[in-house]
């Protein structure tokens, strides 16, 4: 940075008295008849000299440039690095409602605009500043209090006017961010889902959105660049004002002999040499209001607070047995609907409790909260006696693995995925966590293997493959604590043995809570919760469940019905189907 200003400053001093070497060039062809010698001999000279100071003018600058890209993406990449981290230490809550285009957006503004504020604030707006002042006081010296009253005014009236509608201008500058990121939004999320697009033939119906959000942005683009016209044609009615007044006060000056010739190119040069910064000044101070206004979506976001927080006195979770304690718990997303109301249970280390019951009864809550994306209204979750608020998240997160029922997998190899349950592991404990996942038969097939790419989300993949990637994954991190969450609901009943092969496989002698929808993938679970509205109605051992003819008994009824249909219907011949 200090060498950065060193060659700012080497720059600005040979650009501000440049022109003197050309004001003695002028003066000295003007003496042609009175020492010819002269003319010949030191014009070449000075020649030389003014164009050694603008060589080294532009050099300086170039070298400025050179030395300050370092501290500009060094910037860059700390602010981008901390908008990201912020954007994951946010709760669930936060992503659940973003749109991921539109952040994209903010961000991408938001940095490039970083970037360009640094260099406008050190390289622009403060030298030209001091370049203002330098050349109005060498006007007060040569040439008098007049034309550097002039001047002044000049300059003061270009820099109201210039703040004066650069500011009225902002507003369309917002529009114009707000229409943009809306577009590019619509433009994410419509390729995100490409395939329902499809289903539903709605490509016309994305295209006509896609359109209406460029359309707006369209016409704020348009009140933009208007405006700007009118804010660049008034900068230069300003300029071109001063300056003619200034021309006629030297001109006067030259004729009446109180100046020379080349005090006359001086003025001019100098006016130029001014009014060249002067106006870039006018688009710095417009396009830092528009940085400004790109940047405070960006800094919105990384003040954004964070709604589940380590207590200042957290410490790291500490494992014995895995044991995991739901004591009195109460929790809601809005206040208004109670989602879990009083929940008590306990899963014994190494052991296994399933949770089932109809859809939104808050089976799902349950891994969410013990995750900790969500904080509880009342009551404590414990594992092996610690209250989960007071510990840190990283070490809770660490000790819980987890297969979902929605495995959403990076666009990268089949590697890197089973990889992320533990980056760094060896070759060696990715293919055991494959194989114990069953998963590697199918790797070996493929004609790139494990480097083989799954596409969006892992799309490339079916749905039984995703699983086992998944399991694999949670098998490599090798937590104490395992949740199942519906990991088997999506599947085909073949598909779904081989997973519940894997699972109770990757479930020995760990803590296991299992949430589930197929009451046949739990019978063997050491107790079953059943949970509905929100509480606990029914608990204990499949066939005490079963003997209680209450509601769990009434869903494996309405189960065993369905797949039995299933099956007769499997072993029709296609005309008795019809």
């Amino acid at each position: 940075m200090v060498l950065a200003l060193f060659f700012l400053a080497g720059a600005k001093t040979i650009m501000v008295f440049t022109p003197f070497l050309y004001k003695e060039v002028v003066d000295r062809l003007a003496l042609a008849n009175t020492d010819p010698n002269l003319v010949v001999l030191v014009p070449v000279a000075i020649i030389a000299s003014y164009g050694l100071a603008r060589f080294m003018s532009i050099a300086f600058a170039q070298l400025r440039d050179m030395t300050f890209v370092r501290v500009s993406q060094h910037a860059l990449r700390r602010l981008a690095l901390e908008t990201f981290r912020h954007l994951h230490e946010l709760s669930l809550a936060f992503h659940l409602d973003r749109r991921t285009g539109g952040v994209s957006r903010i961000i991408e503004r938001g940095t490039r605009s970083i970037d360009f504020l640094m260099r406008l604030m050190l390289f622009s707006i403060f030298p030209t500043i001091i370049e203002i002042t330098l050349v109005t006081v060498i006007f007060l010296k040569l040439f008098g209090l007049a034309y550097a009253l002039v001047l002044l005014a000049g300059v003061l009236l270009y820099a109201i006017f210039t703040f004066r509608i650069t500011e009225w201008r902002s507003h369309i500058r917002r529009t114009m961010n707000k229409e943009d990121t809306l577009a590019h939004s619509r433009a994410i999320d419509s390729l995100l889902n490409f395939e329902t697009v499809k289903y539903f033939n709605n490509e016309a119906h994305e295209a006509d959105r896609y359109d209406d959000a460029m359309g707006r942005y369209q016409e704020a683009a348009v009140k933009g660049q208007s405006s700007l016209s009118l804010l660049n044609v008034g900068q230069a009615l300003i300029i071109a004002t001063a300056l003619v007044i200034i021309m006629i006060f030297a001109a006067r000056d030259a004729l009446a002999g109180s100046l020379t010739v080349g005090d006359f190119v001086l003025a001019n040069s100098l006016l130029i040499q001014l009014f060249m910064p002067l106006n870039f000044l006018g688009v710095v101070y417009r396009e830092l209001k528009q940085g400004l206004i790109d940047i405070e979506q960006m800094f919105s976001l990384i003040n954004t607070d964070l709604d589940v927080k380590d207590a200042e006195d957290a410490c790291e979770l500490t494992t014995t047995g895995g044991e995991i304690e739901f004591r009195n718990v109460s929790f809601s997303y809005q206040s208004e609907r109670k989602i879990l109301q009083d929940i008590s249970f306990k899963v014994p280390a190494g052991g296994t409790v399933a949770v089932v019951g109809p859809s939104g009864a808050g089976k799902s809550t349950l891994s969410r909260i013990l995750f900790r994306f969500y904080d509880i209204q009342a009551g404590t979750i414990l594992i092996d006696g610690q209250d989960i608020s007071k510990v840190t998240q990283k070490s809770l997160r660490r000790t819980i693995g987890i297969v979902p029922q929605d495995t959403v997998l990076f666009n990268e190899s089949i590697r890197y995925n089973i990889e992320y349950g533990r980056p760094g592991a060896s070759d060696k404990e990715i293919d055991e966590a494959a194989s114990h996942a069953q998963i590697t038969g199918f790797i070996k097939k493929l004609p790139e293997g494990y480097e083989t790419i799954v596409g969006e989300r892992g799309l490339k993949l079916s749905g039984g493959e995703k699983q086992r990637v998944a399991i694999a994954r949670s098998i490599l991190k090798d937590p104490p604590i395992l949740v199942l969450d519906e990991a088997t609901s999506a599947l085909d009943t073949a598909t779904e043995r081989e997973i519940q092969l894997a699972l109770k496989d990757v479930a020995k002698n760990r803590t296991t809570l299992v949430i589930a929808h197929r009451l046949s993938t739990v019978v063997e679970a050491d107790e079953i919760l059943v949970l509905d509205d929100g509480c606990i109605v029914e608990r204990g051992r499949h066939g005490a469940l079963l003997a209680q003819d209450g509601v769990y008994a009434a869903m494996w009824q309405r189960q065993q019905e369905a797949e039995e249909a299933r099956l007769k219907l499997d072993v029709l011949e296609p005309g008795d189907k019809e």
